[in-house]
């Protein structure tokens, strides 16, 4: 009784040691008496107990913290930057075999990369062009990290922390800048409506009656608006007619009273 009982512990743990599972996301290296055979999986796989070992190695994408790293950048300011790293392992006999622990290696490897990448660039080429700079940090890392069977697949830099003088001497740049570009739009506002006076004064003065219709305009719109008395002067365009006419009627009565006296010297 007791050998069957023995017997059927044996096969137990035989079986426990013999089989693994893996899953769709996972691969198993196996060592066999110290040498690699092979990743396998996924699914059942089968060891030879105290022969084979297994190390699991995760095939989905990592994403991981880089701390943040002291930086001076290139025009010599002092910032602090952190990023976040995408990768994922495409090879696992190579990230188990080529390095010890690929996480850790990784992790320091990528906060050497952002330290010296950043370094290279001036604040504000770090700030206006984040893009740029986190392609750069993604080809660099992903080759460092190509012989270990791992892939980079994206660096985002998360936040980028200045000095309290630098944020406040930004700050003032930005208010100096707003404030330029107030007075720009101001002055070509100035200059807009000046051009625009300019071009009706020349239709004024091309057509002389405009201004005395403009003038009857502006006359109906301030007695439709107050009710107050307002005393305007009259413009001279508005009696010149008038006084041409005149000009014209006291001409013309020499004229006449000249022609009746002549007739009557001769007669005389």
């Amino acid at each position: 009784m007791y050998l069957y009982v023995a017997l059927v512990v044996i096969l137990v743990l035989f079986l426990s040691s013999a089989i693994r599972i893996m899953n769709e996301y996972e691969r198993g290296v196996i060592f066999r008496l110290g040498r690699i055979i092979g990743a396998k999986g996924p699914g059942l796989i089968l060891l030879i107990p105290v022969i084979d070992k297994i190390v699991k190695v995760d095939l989905r994408v990592v994403a991981m913290d880089v701390p943040p790293q002291d930086v001076i950048t290139r025009d010599n300011v002092s910032v602090k930057v952190s990023a976040v790293l995408y990768f994922r392992v495409i090879d696992p006999n190579r990230a188990i075999v080529s390095v010890e622990n690929y996480l850790y290696a990784t992790s320091q490897l990528s906060q050497t990369t952002l330290r010296s990448v950043c370094g290279q660039a001036e604040l504000d080429d770090l700030l206006s062009e984040r893009e740029k700079i986190n392609a750069h940090i993604q080809e660099i890392l992903d080759k460092d990290t190509e012989p270990w069977g791992i892939k980079v697949a994206k660096v985002e830099i998360k936040h980028i922390d200045l000095p309290q003088e630098m944020q406040r001497a930004m700050a003032k740049q930005a208010e100096a800048e707003r404030e330029r570009r107030a007075k720009v739009i101001g002055a070509e506002g100035e200059f807009q409506a000046a051009q625009k006076l300019s071009d009706a004064a020349k239709i004024i003065a091309e057509n002389p009656i405009a201004l005395q219709l403009r003038y009857l305009q502006t006359l109906r719109e301030v007695a439709s608006e107050n009710n107050s008395t307002t005393i305007f002067p009259v413009p001279i365009d508005l009696l010149t007619p008038f006084m041409q006419v005149a000009r014209s009627v006291s001409a013309a009565s020499p004229a006449k009273t000249g022609g009746g006296d002549t007739p009557g010297s001769n007669a005389g």
